[in-house]
């Protein structure tokens, strides 16, 4: 159900997000607004079809509790952070309190309990014009219903107030509000919008975690939601997991959400100091990275979730971050494509921490450095303190190995900054000698120097192990061949052929393997890499393959790519886009949808990778976001990515620039 309400809904939102855009410019502004409007409706229809799979879901009673130890300060923080702006856009008042009395942690499920807050925060913010907006957590002695057994077997209970200074809600009103479709203010004239799912929702959940959910309110002053819970669930659930005893408290589930479990340093940070971002969604290596956070004197902040690491990255400024390649939420890859296409927070060293073994692939996109999971706490140690290394004070440096003297002057101009000694070298072996006795963070390298080739230097660099990690970017105006191609992707970390756009592309790639911070960057050189970055060149003239069986899908997906300038090939079945890929060499790349007749997605994923010639073809599978394990499966069938229907079309560019560059 879930799929057949989405499919519909894919096209809506794709066409009228790309009328809005009106990139034609041939739409008049009343037009415009018309596309934003059936955009925005869209966008409603799909979360009214997300809380209405939400309450069938628990009404029916295939929702299972998947209890563990969370600690107040962290769940507290987490779920009060998206409002805070909103708040004080609206020019209120937004406090968050914890008890001092409360133990540190309650048992429970994290994710049913945030989707609970988040609920009743969203409706404070929304039914107050002026005033405050309060989240309080404390212990309870009394307050929900005498017949509520759980409540009263609990050796105690944690209660969850949310407070507002808002319109408040009639007496003869108070218990409707809970009741599925029902508003307070119910009139054709009403001047609040929404489903009234959220109540509904959230008394369902809290019923399911053995809790309660109760109304305080006066019209005219506001209300009081308060969500009571016992500390330790007990109800039936998929697992409980506590941390043991005496020791730091450690989620060691594979939660969802790590950093609402995971105690970092968030609360006890101070201006300036330095701190590493975790993105990890393994509890046991999180502690480990935390722990080698600590002993390499850097803080520490946790999150599992891709999602949220660039929330948190422009918020903290952290020096460095660890990323793990399988998140729960979204790959990695997608994780650092972001952060090295958003200026704020190219400059960060990322390293990449994962099982998967496509080195080259994280390195070519930006990464410091790679380890393979598993590895020792001596490894991680001795990694993070090569970061810290690497921030210290100085000048970067960059070597040049060219010999052509009017390029090597170009080229020496165009990357040359205060915080940049640039050395340079007019043959390869001058070029392998400076780098053997000296200190370089990056070369430039051409592929046509009069002693050996680019790819001799390339070789020598491989077979040495103090360099083999040294990024190259290889400045070229010869023309590849494929195989040339294909042979320098393995062996530099990028590759600029010289052209009209080359010295952008030459700037925009040094920048980033220096990890020069943006905004420290003259205006001009700003300007370049802005440019660079809102461009589509890579995308352009290249041939992607769509399947999908449903034609307003494959209409859809197929205008926003072609208007960005690639060749688009249809399927509607499985066999149908096999059959495409063999007599169509040309493309790049294959978006796939899962939920097809006869042969679904997986079956079809499965069988392109058992042909040899296409088992690095990029394939991203569209899957429906409610369907628990797709992503896992599609992951396990061969795809490189998944994207959740309906396609955000920011996400699936940004997707697509991340492959097609690889």
């Amino acid at each position: 159900m879930s799929h057949e309400l989405r499919t519909p809904l894919n096209s809506i939102l794709i066409l009228g997000q790309q009328l809005a855009d009106n990139p034609d410019g041939n739409l008049k502004a009343k037009q415009v607004e018309f596309a934003r409007t059936i955009h925005g409706a869209g966008t409603d229809l799909l979360n009214l079809i997300s809380d209405i799979l939400d309450l069938s879901k628990i009404e029916s009673g295939t929702v299972t509790v998947d209890a563990e130890e969370i600690f107040f300060t962290n769940v507290m923080e987490t779920v009060a952070r998206p409002f805070r702006h909103q708040a004080e856009s609206q020019g209120l008042t937004f406090d968050v309190q914890v008890d001092g009395n409360l133990a540190r942690s309650l048992v429970t499920d994290s994710k049913r309990l945030q989707q609970i807050l988040k609920n009743l925060l969203s409706n404070a913010l929304k039914f107050t014009a002026q005033g405050s907006v309060r989240l309080r957590v404390l212990p309870a002695r009394g307050g929900w219903r005498s017949d509520n057994t759980a409540l009263n077997q609990a050796s105690s209970v944690v209660a969850f107030e949310v407070t507002d200074t808002g319109v408040g809600i009639p007496v003869e009103k108070q218990k409707i509000v809970f009741e599925a479709f029902q508003q307070a203010d119910a009139s054709t004239s009403r001047k609040y919008g929404g489903t009234g799912l959220g109540l509904a929702i959230s008394r369902e959940l809290a019923t399911l975690l053995g809790g309660e959910l109760t109304l305080r309110s006066t019209p005219g002053l506001g209300s009081t939601f308060t969500l009571f819970l016992p500390t330790m669930y007990t109800g039936p659930r998929t697992a409980v997991r506590l941390a043991a005893p005496g020791a730091t408290p450690v989620a060691v589930a594979l939660p969802e959400h790590l950093a609402d479990q995971f105690p970092d340093d968030r609360h006890n940070l101070q201006p300036g100091e330095p701190t590493l971002l975790i993105v990890e969604d393994d509890p046991n290596y999180a502690g480990i990275l935390v722990d080698a956070a600590h002993t390499a004197g850097l803080k520490a902040l946790v999150t599992s979730r891709g999602a949220e690491a660039l929330d948190l990255a422009l918020e903290y400024r952290p020096v460095a971050m660890s990323l793990d390649i399988f998140l729960p939420d979204m790959l990695g890859w997608n994780v650092l494509s972001q952060f090295k296409r958003t200026l704020e927070t190219r400059h960060i060293p990322v390293q990449i921490l994962s099982m998967d073994e496509d080195r080259q692939q994280g390195l070519a996109r930006g990464a410091f450095s790679y380890l393979n999971k598993p590895t020792t706490t001596e490894g991680l140690s001795a990694a993070l303190l090569r970061i810290n290394d690497y921030l210290k004070p100085r000048k970067k440096r960059l070597l040049i190995a060219e010999d052509n003297e009017a390029e090597r002057f170009g080229v020496t101009e165009l990357l040359s900054h205060p915080d940049i000694e640039i050395d340079v070298a007019d043959t390869g072996r001058g070029a392998l000698d400076k780098l053997r006795s000296e200190r370089f963070d990056c070369m430039v390298l051409d592929l046509r120097l009069p002693d050996m080739t680019g790819f001799e230097v390339l070789e020598e660099l491989q077979k040495d192990e103090a360099l083999v990690d040294l990024p190259v970017v290889v400045f070229t105006g010869r023309d590849l061949t494929p195989e040339e191609d294909a042979q320098l992707h393995t062996m530099a970390r990028s590759i600029v052929v010289k052209g009209a756009a080359s010295p952008e592309r030459l700037f925009d790639e040094t920048a980033l393997f220096l990890h020069q911070i943006a905004a420290d960057l003259p205006a001009d050189k700003q300007r370049m890499l802005e440019r660079l970055h809102a461009s589509d060149e890579m995308l352009a003239g290249r041939t992607v393959l769509v399947v999908d069986d449903d034609t307003r899908n494959i209409f859809a997906l197929s205008s926003a790519l072609e208007r960005r300038g690639m060749n688009v090939l249809t399927a509607t079945t499985g066999q149908e886009a096999i059959a495409t890929l063999e007599t169509s060499p040309e493309v790049a790349i294959v978006l796939m949808d899962i939920m097809m007749p006869e042969m679904d997605g997986y079956e079809t994923i499965a069988l392109i990778r058992s042909n040899p010639t296409l088992r690095r073809l990029p394939i991203i599978a569209l899957t429906a976001k409610a369907m628990k394990g797709d992503r896992e499966k599609c992951l396990e069938a061969g795809a490189s990515d998944y994207l959740a229907k309906p396609v955000n079309t920011e996400q699936l560019f940004s997707a697509l620039r991340l492959w097609l560059h690889r």
